[in-house]
């Protein structure tokens, strides 16, 4: 797999790309020419998912690429997710079909379970993220092990090479290893030196899990819905990281990204900007000190920049 960077061999036996292409909140134009970009770039990892609406995109760029002969369908490492609204297990594989379909594939190589918390089937996106105080009529409560038993059925079917979770705790997480025939290759989440995790990181690596940081540069873009409403500190800007990108002759973004690589995590920066997208995988030529990892490491708040207070009173929520 050229240029691909560092990878991980998932516990389905499955390689992966540790450092990939997010395109969370991009329009359409913009996420064709991001993951062109991105693949000119030596990207081998695109992460979409159903709700992003944009695995049509997604999968028309890489079309393009493969057809200009810059790729092989297999050299190219594609997660789609599962929405909420599908968990009930007679609906999993409507939505992986739908996924598939748009993204012109015939399979993916990771499906994760978007989040654990679950809504009952027809309710759209608009609804879900809307903030009304009668959200919880639309909570459904569908046992993440029924739909993870419908998720194994993908993988049996080719449809799904790997398949993970995204926003599970180590509780949930848990659950699924104990009720399993196919082990969690993967768990999403926010992850970066403010909010490190460490507990989650450790239950993770123990379980042969691995772990993909989604806002490894602190979300600094995420829509008003998803942030906490009070004012945050800027990752980028903290002077810990600001000294270490200094030391190293790189930006700030260059050492967030390196830091997750460094411990074995993979990451997803989403970028729609050509410099950005390049510099963001310009990581390859230094790795990080033990000293500079561990002083990263200090800078734990505990602070979630995504989705602290959405569905907190759902019975699944995980935070």
């Amino acid at each position: 797999m050229a240029a691909a960077g560092p990878t991980a061999v998932l516990s389905s036996g499955k390689t992966m790309p540790l450092l990939g292409l997010g395109t969370w909140q991009s329009t359409s134009e913009q996420v064709i020419n991001a993951v062109k970009t991105a693949i000119d770039a030596g990207y081998r990892h695109i992460d979409t998912a159903w709700v992003y609406g944009n695995e049509k995109d997604v999968g028309q760029a890489i079309k393009e690429k493969i057809a200009e002969g810059k790729m092989k369908r297999e050299d190219v490492f594609v997660t789609t997710k599962l929405f909420y609204t599908f968990h009930r297990p007679e609906r999993v594989r409507e939505a992986m079909l739908k996924s598939i379909g748009r993204l012109g594939l015939d399979y993916v190589d990771l499906y994760l379970i978007h989040n654990p918390q679950c809504f009952k089937y027809g309710t759209s996106p608009a609804e879900v993220f809307k903030p009304s105080a009668d959200l919880e009529r639309l909570f459904d409560d569908v046992d993440h092990v029924d739909t993870w038993k419908a998720m194994e059925s993908l993988v049996d079917e080719g449809l799904a090479k790997s398949i993970g979770v995204s926003n599970f705790n180590s509780q949930q997480l848990e659950r699924l290893l104990q009720n399993c025939r196919i082990k969690p290759a993967v768990n999403q989440v926010e992850l970066h030196p403010y909010l490190a995790q460490q507990d989650l990181v450790d239950f993770c690596k123990k379980n042969n899990i691995l772990l993909t940081a989604f806002s490894a540069l602190g979300a600094p873009a995420r829509p008003k819905s998803f942030a906490s409403g009070e004012e945050e500190p800027v990752l980028m800007e903290d002077p810990s990281v600001v000294a270490i990108a200094k030391k190293y002759g790189k930006s700030s973004a260059q050492v967030l990204l390196r830091y997750h690589l460094d411990r074995g995590v993979s990451a997803i920066p989403k970028s729609v900007t050509p410099s950005r997208i390049q510099a963001n995988f310009d990581i390859m030529n230094f790795s990080l000190s033990k000293e500079d990892l561990a002083s990263l490491g200090q800078l734990d708040r505990k602070l979630r920049y995504v989705g602290a207070n959405l569905f907190v009173k759902h019975k699944f929520f995980p935070f």
